[in-house]
């Protein structure tokens, strides 16, 4: 049985929720906490009603508002997409899909290692793996000759419980998202991408804070408390010193 007061989706995060699973005869430990931990989670809940594909909607919705980093005619990069809830949303404030009448319309192209099902207005690459070389390709030949406004990154790499090679494996993606930032960015434009608390973060902030007038890290409250994922902001691309 699930009892549950809603609020807004400005107090979202102060849902209030009794839940009690009744389907975990069965199921493993890990199991159970996850799903009591899915039901209790007022995000999941969220996005459901609001038809975003998953609960991460709700981080770059925070982001979004707060620093204003998607606007109409924008182009958008978002690795790591699938599910997609970030391209729906990037969709949406970019005006790619031309709704918002008489505001320039943007563009956006999601791609990732799984697949990605259909999002309207969006370019996807499913089952592409950023870090290739002929995925980068095929992401420049959809770009023509537009530049990026926005470069998102909600990519990690499957957690293999040895702490260091996670920490590696994530730093390397978040490298790998920044040249690719470096090369196609306009002047002025943002970079999101989330990154696991170790210490390589602030080599990394260091590296970004070549390119970038700010740099910062932030949490949406949408970041569950026991996780350590943070996001590295950028904002105002200098473009490359020739």
């Amino acid at each position: 049985m699930l009892v549950r007061k809603f609020s807004t989706f400005g107090g979202a995060a102060k849902l209030c929720a009794k839940v009690i699973p009744n389907n975990l005869k069965g199921k493993s430990k890990s199991s159970q906490e996850w799903l009591t931990r899915q039901l209790r989670d007022p995000y999941v809940e969220k996005a459901k009603m609001m038809n975003y594909r998953c609960r991460s909607a709700f981080k770059l919705l925070e982001l979004d508002q707060k620093y204003d980093l998607i606007k109409p005619g924008y182009t958008v990069i978002d690795c790591g997409a699938a599910p997609g809830s970030w391209t729906q949303i990037a969709v949406d404030q970019s005006n790619a899909h031309g709704k918002h009448t008489g505001k320039p319309r943007g563009m956006v192209i999601g791609v990732d290692l799984l697949q990605i099902y259909p999002i309207e207005n969006a370019i996807l690459f499913g089952n592409s793996d950023f870090l290739r070389k002929e995925t980068q390709d095929r992401i420049r030949e959809s770009l023509a000759d537009r530049r990026v406004n926005c470069v998102l990154s909600d990519m990690a790499p499957n957690a293999t419980g040895v702490r260091a090679l996670d920490q590696d494996n994530i730093t390397t993606l978040c490298y790998s998202v920044l040249r690719f930032a470096i090369l196609m960015s306009t002047p002025s434009a943002s970079l999101l991408m989330k990154i696991w608390d170790n210490g390589d973060v602030p080599k990394l902030e260091s590296s970004i804070k070549e390119y970038y007038q700010t740099v910062k890290r932030v949490k949406p409250r949408a970041s569950r408390d026991d996780s350590a994922e943070n996001f590295i902001l950028a904002r105002g691309f200098r473009g490359i010193e020739s």
